[in-house]
């Protein structure tokens, strides 16, 4: 028998907090369990757990998410996650409608938010 990855891990300054703003990105819950000032945080539906260590975030990430809406286009998304308090790092969305917005969230961990399945099929059929 193999392994399967249960969730990944995430270390961070509130992990609480941190979860909080990650529940709110993906429309996940927080675990029932958890609370303000745990040193744990479960997203279960997503496989995240935020852990809270003594360490900042001092180099670039060595793995990262890619998140695809599912619901509205991904100029929606980067300004939604905007709002929620993630920060613009790195702009590659090319006029072409390709490409994609490398964010970062609250404490700077970076992620990438890509096309919508929608946008890419669109700009497909039109290429088509």
């Amino acid at each position: 028998m193999t392994s399967k990855i249960r969730h990944m891990t995430i270390d961070s300054a509130d992990a609480y907090t941190l979860a909080s703003f990650w529940s709110a990105a993906l429309g996940e819950p927080l675990h029932a369990d958890d609370d303000p000032g745990d040193e744990e945080a479960l997203i279960e539906g997503a496989g995240l757990l935020f852990v809270t260590v003594p360490e900042r975030k001092t180099t670039k990430n060595r793995i990262h998410l890619d998140l695809q809406p599912q619901d509205r286009t991904r100029e929606e998304e980067v300004d939604r996650l905007l709002a929620l308090g993630a920060t613009l790092v790195d702009d590659r969305r090319r006029a072409d409608g390709t490409g994609w917005a490398v964010l970062a969230d609250p404490e700077g961990n970076e992620f990438c938010v890509e096309r919508s399945a929608a946008e890419r099929a669109e700009q497909a059929e039109q290429a088509g």
